[in-house]
């Protein structure tokens, strides 16, 4: 269903905010390809949304919005592959539920699990654990339907350069309609939470991050402590009798990975090498504690593993990204300008669905194989049409 849209269009934290004129509501894929006809018909710009939980511009669009929350389910699972394929409006909270009963599991996820997996994997989103990849690096193979009309399936083996353009995609290669996963046996986690000074903590930090399948913590800065989050793979199925139950649990991989986060806000990541993660956070902890001392939000620290894809955030290096977060009341951009000149320092990639300042000239530097991205993004959508304003603003100088 393709109908006038009669208000504007905002992201999670209303931040993001455009007016787009026709709201495409997809279910089947031959709605998919309608809406890239009218498109094509009434030149206009095309975008997917799933939860709209980028804090970037990256879907936003005045002409038409396709939203996938009308496009969701579990299509198939093989389980001698253990892969599994799902409509792209899926959500990550669905996936483990459908998935569990088959034995299998999501192998990381984010601390968030709000988002649809399509949108996810656009934007490289990931979970922590310096073994383990984003969303994206565990994508067997996307089926999109094209600027032309055409719905293909991509994979490693078939039409690979579109592959490596649609498993981190910004939305620009095309609408994703399935999504198909590798996957794991299912697991449980043992969770562990303490609050500790930011000195102690970086102490250890390696000790830490090896030690256990998940590390993460939150800095506080008005305490200047440190939540600390690990989560161990465990065979246990409850706790030991004498385990503090506030501050641990023991439960499967996808009820114990994500937490709530409903306060609205806008955040700021960025991807630096794995070494110069420690010296990146004093770095950023000695700016607001002297710039911004009254800053009631978090930086959060998350290990991610090298991987391969393209533009990921993480290519070809073991990584640590670490995000600061602001009000939505707030101003932005005092703190992240401040923050992103450190990020820059040490070699930081920006997150590709968070706020940052970077241009295409910039990322070329970045990233050895940015332009092979958008010249196979350019050859599949030659007239622009998923091309919008923010993103054509990040395409290299030729």
């Amino acid at each position: 269903m393709i109908t006038p849209v009669t208000s504007g269009w905002s992201n999670w934290s209303g931040r993001q905010r455009s007016r787009p004129i026709w709201l495409a509501e997809p279910t089947s894929e031959a709605d998919f390809i309608r809406a890239v006809e009218l498109a094509t018909t009434d030149d206009l710009k095309i975008r997917a949304v799933g939860a709209a939980h980028s804090h970037s511009r990256v879907a936003a669009t005045d002409g038409i919005l396709v939203t996938t929350d009308a496009w969701q389910g579990l299509i198939s699972v093989d389980l001698d592959a253990r892969q599994a394929t799902f409509r792209s409006g899926t959500r990550i909270h669905q996936a483990g539920p459908w998935l569990f009963p088959h034995g299998l599991a999501l192998a990381n996820q984010g601390d968030i699990d709000q988002q649809s997996l399509a949108g996810a994997v656009a934007t490289g989103t990931h979970g922590t654990g310096p073994d383990l990849g984003n969303l994206s690096s565990s994508v067997a193979a996307i089926r999109l339907v094209l600027a032309s009309g055409e719905a293909v399936t991509t994979s490693p083996i078939v039409e690979p350069e579109l592959f490596e353009v649609a498993r981190l995609s910004l939305g620009g290669a095309g609408l994703v309609t399935e999504l198909t996963f590798g996957l794991r046996d299912t697991y449980r986690l043992h969770e562990r939470l303490w609050s500790e000074h930011p000195d102690d903590v970086l102490a250890r930090i390696d000790d830490l991050v090896g030690a256990t399948r998940h590390f993460e913590f939150f800095w506080l800065p008005g305490r200047d402590r440190c939540a600390v989050k690990t989560l161990t793979e465990t065979k246990e199925a409850t706790l030991d009798p004498r385990a503090d139950r506030r501050r641990e649990r023991i439960g499967w991989s996808h009820e114990i990975i994500s937490s709530v986060r409903d306060e609205k806000h806008t955040e700021m990541e960025y991807a630096v090498p794995a070494e110069n993660g420690p010296a990146c956070f004093v770095e950023l902890r000695q700016l607001i504690l002297t710039e911004f001392p009254d800053l009631a939000w978090p930086l959060e620290y998350r290990t991610v593993a090298s991987d391969d894809l393209w533009i990921s955030p993480a290519t070809h290096r073991p990584t640590v990204t670490i995000s600061a977060h602001q009000d939505i009341a707030l101003d932005d951009r005092p703190l992240f300008d401040a923050c992103e000149d450190i990020f820059r320092r040490h070699q930081g990639r920006p997150h590709w669905g968070k706020v940052h300042n970077l241009a295409g000239r910039d990322l070329n530097e970045l990233y050895p194989r940015y332009r092979d991205w958008w010249n196979v993004r350019n050859r599949v959508d030659h007239d622009g049409r998923f091309l919008t304003p923010e993103l054509a603003a990040l395409q290299p100088a030729t």
